[in-house]
């Protein structure tokens, strides 16, 4: 059974100075969630440490680089599904938490619900020893200057999406060796939120999904419309009726646009090891490690490789 590792930065008009470093941002993240892999870890583990490195990267808005909310606060989502068991485990609007992907799986693993939100999740964090981190050490100057600039002239969130100054959500999919998939997403939201706002990304079958009769699929883009169509369990549906996954990416993320003008983009990886990296925004950086090669790209029909370091 070959294992394989994809992840994303986020799909949106990722300006060309950011371009470099979202590439090898998400490059050390699939080498970092693919070790987990060769070493024989689980899929579940592999997408913990994969989302963990894109969360610390401060390119990502996810947990350090988080973009602000109205008021100037960090409110970050996260989840992650185990595609074995289809346990499942999330935050929304937590409040400075450097890696809310670890903490979503707290909740998983050490809980009986799924999702713990705002003042609750940040209560579980505190007592099970997950420390906050003061605001300014996860938001960057750029972050801060971006934030001051739209909340003078007000721009609207959809306006802010559609523009190339929209950060967005990082993610990753696995299968491990025994044939094991899970997904994870995680992020810092929408610059000039709403307070309380939740997007897809915490939200089961939006944001993320795995189940290993079918797949694992992370999502990106705007919120609000993944919500709607339900992207993830919307894609692993055409799976289900015998889509390879790219194509199941290709067509639920173009019944996206059409029915909602939403667009976005999906990483999926099948329980064979049939993976996909597509997205409708003008550029989404995304990498797989697939046995010894590292494939990556960042703009339409990129598919570039390089051979992964032992």
């Amino acid at each position: 059974m070959s294992t394989v590792l994809v992840v994303h930065g986020g799909a949106w008009a990722i300006p060309d100075e950011m371009a470099p470093a979202s590439v090898d941002g998400v490059k050390a993240a699939a080498c970092r969630g693919f070790s987990v892999l060769k070493s024989g870890g689980s899929a579940l583990d592999a997408v913990e440490a994969a989302v963990r490195a894109l969360e610390d990267n401060p390119v990502f808005n996810a947990g350090h680089g988080a973009t602000l909310n109205v008021d100037g606060e960090v409110e970050l989502d996260a989840i992650i599904v185990d595609g074995r068991t289809l346990a499942s485990g999330a935050v929304s609007c937590v409040k400075n938490i450097a890696n809310p992907v670890s903490l979503a799986r707290a909740v998983m693993e050490k809980t009986s619900h799924i999702m713990l939100t705002g003042k609750g999740a940040n209560q579980f964090a505190e007592r099970i020893g997950i420390n906050t981190v003061p605001t300014d050490k996860l938001v960057t100057e750029y972050e801060k200057k971006e934030w001051e600039k739209h909340k003078k002239y007000n721009a609207g969130v959809m306006e802010e999406f559609n523009t190339k100054w929209a950060h967005d959500t990082v993610g990753a999919v696995a299968v491990d060796c025994a044939g094991n998939v899970a997904c994870a997403t995680s992020t810092g939201g929408i610059r000039n939120k709403m307070i309380g706002r939740v997007g897809d990304s915490p939200v089961i079958g939006c944001g993320g999904y795995a189940d290993n009769l079918s797949g694992a699929v992370s999502c990106t883009g705007h919120g609000e419309s993944i919500l709607k169509v339900t992207l993830a369990r919307l894609i692993l549906s055409h799976v289900e009726q015998g889509k390879s996954v790219a194509d199941a990416s290709q067509l639920s993320l173009q019944h996206m646009g059409d029915r909602v003008q939403g667009a976005g983009g999906a990483i999926v990886v099948s329980p064979s090891g049939q993976w996909a990296a597509t997205f409708t925004t003008k550029r989404m950086a995304w990498a797989a490690a697939v046995d010894n090669v590292l494939w990556f790209g960042i703009n339409p029909e990129e598919k570039l490789k390089e051979k992964l370091s032992q």
